[in-house]
Parts: structure tokens; C-alpha cells; sequence
């Protein structure tokens, strides 16, 4: 089929809405850290998504799918230039991946080796799972049909952009180590809660909003677009904040990513499930993040921040399983899943994103350094990288 010039529109409609989606992945990370971290949240995530535009628009979109921009315009703008708009669409999901790593490495980490990182991970290791998985490269989509009866299936990206998010997060947090002072020697924590509830507020309701662009056009076209995957997203999301709602014991930290919780794991099989298995879905993604934040903080003394490795790693991994679960006819779904193949190629992406992000930060670690030094954390990186505070003085 010929793209026609309503998919082009259409499609960048829902580029703008995820493009917006990074406004909230800011805004999330300024009202969770505290105010002498702020400047540098929103520096990162704008930073993050320009070297993430570069890094994709010259290796990673052409690794993953074949296609380069060396021609002439006239021969860019062909089929009214679809093509072009298809990779700005997509570039907004790779550009997720450094700003869900933002996240959970905030307030210690150096900003020009996460520049670094960002450039690295979209060019070479999301590229390959992603072409992997969205265009069938290396085999491993007819292998997964061949031997289970139908290939893995993320319509919208719980594993593929959440859980690849989400699992190099975790290398990148282990490797940087907690925030100084976190947690004592005897096995005491010091709490910092969040600055500001109401930008942590505006950040989960921009992304909210933003992601029925980010699920609904992952059609990429007008006439394959569907009413379900809408529908589906919104049950999700609904089950999501009920569940935190329940479980945080009205934390409105908790409350206020219930919603992201539910919408990460109902993206694999948002055009698959009836609305009553994304309901399911999101609730149990909503009860699983909370349980999950408690106890890598409280427990596991895991420092990080925003929570986005049970956010996106795991919430994501369990969307990409809940697929071949919630899809299934016997239970509502429109069939043409396999739940093996859901489970190995879940497991697949989180291999591969770990390894990724043990590289490439444990990398960056030996070669140049990950973190602030003692006294430019303890001042903060707001101060100690931008020389500007969020909160200047009063004049007066």
C-alpha cells in the first residue's frame, strides 16, 4: 500500500505526542529530585534527545532498518516524504532510552559521559534489538514463528523500548552506586523525598497523555489504526493508578506512576487484548512497581531515583509475557500469539540490554569517570555543572 499524505499526517501527529512525552520524562525527574538537582533533569533529558537525533539519524535508524538519508531531497520527499516522518516517529522511542536511564541515575551522575552513553546505546545496542524485533533482522523472528507457531510481539514497545530502557538503567545504577549519604554503614537510610509533587504531577500526566500517540499511531498508518489499542490503553492505565492507589496506601508518588506503570506493560498487546486483560494487565503492572520500588530501595539498597528499573525493566518485561497471556482467544484476545515466544523474546531483550548497559557504562566508568566528586554532589549538579540554581535568590 501507498502511504498517502493523511498517514504522513497522521503519523506525525503521533511523533509530536511522544516528542511531548520527553517534556514529562522531565518534568517526572524534576519534581522526584531535590531542588538542587532540577536544572540539571531538564538539561539532561534535552541533551539526551539531541545527541539520541544524531546518534539515530546516522547509524542507528540505518542499522535497524536498512535505510539512510544520503539521497537528494526530491528522492527523501518521494511517497510524500513517509519515510521521513516514519523515522522522526521512531526516533522519539529511541531517544526514550537515555531518558528513562536519566532517571534512575539523577543527582550523581557527570553529564558529558551520559551524553556519551546516550550516543552509543542509540546508535549500536537499541538499534540491534530493535531492528531485531520491528524488522525481522538475524533470523530470530522466523526461528521464534517456526518453533512456537507465531513471532514475538510488542506492537508499541513494552520490551522493546520500556524493558531495553529499563534493564540498561540498572547497570548504569549499580555501577554509579547510591547517592552519597543514602544509606548509613549500619544499614540506615536517609530519606529524600521529592521537591515538588506538582511538576512530579505534570510530568506523569504529559506522558500520560502523550502516550496514545505513542501506542495508538504505532500503527503508522491511517487504515491500520484501531479504536482497541485506544481502549485497551486507557483500561491499562485506569488499572494502574487503582492498583498504586491500593498498594502505596495513597502515596501520591505511587498514585502518580500507576498510570506509567499500566501504560509501559500494555503496549506489547494493546491491539491484541480485550479491554478487560488490559485492565488486568495494568493493575498487575501498578501492584508490581509498587512492591518492586519498595523493596530495591528499602531492601535491596538499589539507588534509583525515579524507580525505572521496576517501572520500565520489569513492568515492561511483564507487559511483553502479558501479551502471549491476554492475547490469547481462551481468554479474549485476538489470538496470534505464543506465549513461549513472548517469555524468550523478553528474556532476549533484557540480555541483551544489560550486557549493553554493563558495556557501555562500565566502559565510560574505567575511561573518564561516571560520577560527581563529593563536593560538586553535595552542592549539587544544578550548581556544580550549570552554575545556575533553579531557585535563584531573591534580589533585593
Amino acid at each position: 500500500m501507498t502511504p498517502t499524505g493523511m498517514d504522513v499526517f497522521f503519523l506525525l501527529i503521533g511523533a509530536a505526542m511522544v516528542l511531548a512525552m520527553h517534556a514529562g520524562f522531565a518534568f517526572l525527574e524534576v519534581g522526584t529530585v531535590r531542588e538542587k538537582n532540577q536544572v540539571n533533569a531538564l538539561m539532561k533529558i534535552m541533551g539526551d534527545f539531541a545527541v539520541a537525533t544524531l546518534a539515530y539519524f546516522f547509524i542507528g535508524y540505518p542499522l535497524a532498518y536498512g535505510v539512510d538519508f544520503w539521497q537528494s531531497a526530491q528522492a527523501l520527499s518521494a511517497e510524500h516524504g513517509y519515510g521521513l516522518v516514519k523515522f522522526f516517529f521512531l526516533l522519539t522511542f529511541a531517544a526514550a532510552i537515555p531518558a528513562i536511564v536519566s532517571g534512575g541515575i539523577a543527582e550523581r551522575a557527570r553529564f558529558y559521559p551520559q551524553l556519551g552513553a546516550t550516543f552509543i546505546l542509540v546508535a549500536l545496542f537499541y538499534p540491534l534489538f530493535e531492528g531485531m524485533m520491528w524488522n525481522g533482522a538475524y533470523g530470530v523472528q522466523e526461528w521464534l514463528a517456526a518453533s512456537f507457531g507465531a513471532k514475538f510481539h510488542d506492537f508499541a514497545g513494552s520490551v522493546v523500548v520500556h524493558a531495553f530502557g529499563g534493564w540498561v538503567a540498572l547497570a548504569a545504577v549499580l555501577l554509579l552506586g547510591p547517592r552519597m549519604g543514602r544509606y548509613g554503614k549500619k544499614g540506615g537510610m536517609t530519606a529524600h523525598p521529592p521537591s515538588s509533587i506538582p511538576f512530579l504531577a505534570l510530568g506523569a500526566w504529559t506522558l500520560t497523555v502523550g502516550w496514545f500517540g505513542f501506542n495508538v499511531m504505532s500503527a503508522q498508518t491511517v487504515e491500520a489504526v484501531s479504536g482497541l489499542v485506544a481502549l485497551n490503553s486507557l483500561m491499562a492505565m485506569v488499572g494502574g493508578i487503582l492498583a498504586a492507589l491500593v498498594a502505596g496506601k495513597n502515596d501520591p508518588g505511587f498514585v502518580h506512576n500507576g498510570p506509567l506503570a499500566g501504560l509501559v506493560a500494555v503496549c506489547a498487546g494493546s491491539d491484541l487484548m480485550h479491554p478487560l486483560g488490559a485492565l488486568m494487565t495494568g493493575a498487575i503492572a501498578g501492584g508490581l512497581f509498587v512492591a518492586l520500588f519498595t523493596i530495591t530501595q528499602n531492601r535491596w539498597k538499589i539507588d534509583d531515583v525515579l524507580g525505572v528499573w521496576p517501572l520500565h525493566g520489569l513492568c515492561g518485561a511483564w507487559g511483553g509475557i502479558a501479551a502471549g497471556i491476554f492475547g490469547l482467544e481462551a481468554l479474549g484476545g485476538t489470538g496470534g500469539v505464543s506465549l513461549m515466544s513472548q517469555l524468550i523474546g523478553t528474556l532476549l531483550g533484557i540480555a541483551l540490554a544489560l550486557l549493553g548497559g554493563l558495556a557501555v557504562y562500565g566502559t565510560l566508568k574505567k575511561m573518564v569517570g561516571l560520577r560527581l566528586d563529593q563536593e560538586q554532589e553535595y552542592e549539587g549538579a544544578d550548581l556544580a555543572i550549570h552554575k545556575i540554581s533553579a531557585t535563584p535568590p531573591t534580589n533585593r
